[in-house]
C-alpha cells in the first residue's frame, strides 16, 4: 500500500540543501538526460520563485516552479513542470498542476496565470483551464506554446 504524497510548498530562500539537491537532480534527470536537450536549467529565477512538489516515500514525483508577476511574463508563471519518470501516469501531474493553480492565485493574488507549454502538452494544460494564445515557437530546440488561464473570482 502506497502512501498518501506529503506536499511541501517553499519560496527559494527556506529550502533546505538536501531538498534543492533533489529538486534539481529530477530537473536534470528529466528536462536534460530524459528530453536530451542541453540547457541551461539554472537561469537565475528560483531564488525569487517558490517551488512546489510532492514526495511519495521520500522520493519527489512531481514538482513545479511558481513565479512572481514580472519575472517571466507580466502575469505570474508557473513552470518546471515534472512528473518524476517512474511515477507518471498515476494522476499525480494533474493533482499538482491544480494545487499550484490554487497556490499561485492564493499567493500573488491574482486571476491569471501565463505559462509557456511543450506542445505535445497543450492538451494537458487546456484540460486545466489554459488557453494557447501564441503561435509554437523553439526553446531549446523544443516546440512550445504560451497558455493562459483566466479565471474570474
Amino acid at each position: 500500500m502506497q502512501h498518501p504524497l506529503h506536499w511541501q510548498y517553499k519560496h527559494f530562500d527556506v529550502l533546505t540543501t538536501p531538498e534543492l539537491y533533489e529538486i534539481l537532480k529530477l530537473r536534470s534527470l528529466v528536462f536534460v538526460v530524459e528530453q536530451n536537450c542541453v540547457y541551461l536549467d539554472l537561469d537565475g529565477k528560483d531564488q525569487a520563485s517558490f517551488h512546489f512538489w510532492a514526495t511519495l516515500d521520500g522520493v519527489i514525483v512531481a514538482y513545479v516552479r511558481i513565479l512572481p508577476p514580472g519575472l517571466s511574463y507580466e502575469e505570474a508563471s508557473i513552470g518546471r513542470v515534472i512528473s518524476h519518470p517512474d511515477y507518471r501516469r498515476n494522476g499525480f501531474g494533474i493533482e499538482l498542476m491544480q494545487r499550484a493553480i490554487e497556490q499561485t492565485i492564493q499567493q500573488f493574488h491574482v486571476n491569471d496565470i501565463r505559462i509557456g507549454a511543450q506542445c505535445y502538452l497543450e492538451n494537458f494544460y487546456e484540460n486545466l483551464g489554459f488557453k494557447k494564445v501564441s503561435a509554437p515557437y523553439l526553446e531549446d530546440d523544443i516546440l512550445h506554446v504560451e497558455m493562459l488561464l483566466q479565471r474570474t473570482h
